[in-house]
């Protein structure tokens, strides 16, 4: 996810399935790639791991997932990819996390800083918006699933923190340490999950009363999440639904 509201959510749900599972299968391949560096081992290498624990909980397929290990450890040539944060500030001061992974730093400070400035934000230095987001496991579950009341004990027992059931969507947070632990419950319990990685959570938001300022701040989004280098953007932003429903019409 890429923001924390409704609005954002729904957006999300409105992409074409294919192309999501596509974008998901690449970032997490890269991700696979660069902890494979460290050894191909899953046992002894606990990045490989979590990187093998949110490919199966996305259903990647094996040949995927095997192909990214040898490209990672050299068996199929070396791959270099370099691991690069960027940060900035939407319309608005809303605060954005663009984390990449690239073979080409100069290719992307350069997509990215076009995104910012093209869509009324802007660039900013090592440190600056960092300090305002944690990592936290991250899960969404919709469906027959999508029950508070059947998945409290099961979430709450397993690690997670955090647990809200809205519109037939089920949003779960927990520590990192027990993102293995949950995704292999679901796994268990048949809970298939919409959404399942590590991501940086905002610690406070900025509330977007501005149809203007959200058209905005969604098209910056929706730019860098484009970009091939580009594996996440997280930016700390809420929008009013009144707001939201007017940028989708103008949109449509």
């Amino acid at each position: 996810m890429s923001g924390h509201s409704k609005w954002a959510n729904i957006k999300h749900k409105k992409e074409a399935a294919d192309k999501v599972k596509g974008k998901a299968f690449s970032r997490i391949g890269k991700e696979i790639m660069v902890a494979a560096k460290n050894g191909s081992d899953p046992n002894s290498n606990p990045r490989l791991r979590a990187a093998l624990t949110a490919a199966k909980a996305v259903n990647m397929p094996n040949a995927n997932i095997e192909r990214a290990i040898k490209k990672g450890s050299g068996e199929l040539g070396n791959v270099v990819y370099e691991e690069i944060v960027y940060e900035g500030y939407a319309a608005g001061g809303v605060a954005v996390i663009v984390d990449c992974l690239t073979d080409n730093k100069n290719r992307s400070i350069s997509e990215v800083r076009q995104a910012f400035e093209r869509n009324g934000g802007n660039l900013a230095g090592s440190g600056a918006v960092a300090r305002m987001f944690r990592r936290q496991a991250h899960f969404i579950i919709t469906g027959e699933w999508a029950d508070e009341e059947k998945l409290m004990d099961i979430v709450l027992d397993a690690g997670a923190d955090d647990l809200t059931v809205e519109d037939g969507e089920a949003e779960i947070w927990a520590d990192p340490s027990a993102f293995e632990t949950l995704v292999n419950l679901f796994a268990e319990k048949n809970i298939p999950t919409e959404e399942a990685e590590v991501i940086r959570r905002a610690d406070m938001t900025v509330n977007i009363t501005d149809d203007k300022v959200a058209s905005q701040v969604l098209r910056l989004v929706d730019r860098m999440e484009e970009l091939d280098d580009v594996q996440m953007v997280t930016a700390n932003y809420e929008i009013d639904d009144s707001i939201a429903d007017k940028v989708n019409s103008e949109e449509e």
